[in-house]
């Protein structure tokens, strides 16, 4: 399963506008802009951090799984993106290996990517995305 590199860090957040006054305001990140996700009930904003970037991930419905993590664990590293070239591919070498998949096949996510998420269970503990650019 070949990796372009890593995509972005994901980042749950109450309030995106509080999240910006650090990433921002305070660290001087290039904001990139925000847009709303309706299938997963969240707003993101990406923020440039070399040749990735930052993902602030603010719910908009209490039973938004990212709401659902801030009550249970609080602000903080959601999930890690990894770009992939060929998310299918990826995600059967994933299956062989047995690993435990939240999203059998693909699907769109900020900025038209596909996008497939892998169990924590299955990483040691770490929400992995796996997301690939959408044609050009």
């Amino acid at each position: 399963m070949p990796i372009d590199k890593l995509d972005h860090i994901g980042i749950a957040v109450k309030s995106i506008e509080e999240g910006l006054k650090y990433y921002r305001d305070v660290l001087g990140m290039e904001y990139l802009g925000e847009e709303e996700v309706t299938e997963q009930k969240v707003r993101v904003a990406f923020l440039k951090l070399g040749e990735s970037r930052i993902e602030l991930l603010e719910p908009t419905s209490s039973d938004s799984p990212v709401a659902k993590f801030l009550e249970k664990r609080g602000a903080g590293i959601h999930h890690i993106a990894i770009l992939v070239d060929d998310i299918e591919a990826a995600l059967s070498s994933h299956r062989k290996a047995g690993a435990r998949l939240i999203d059998e096949t693909p699907r769109v996510g900020a900025h038209d990517m596909l996008i497939a998420f892998i169990h924590p269970k299955s990483t040691g503990g770490v929400l992995i995305e796996l997301c690939q650019r959408p044609p050009e």
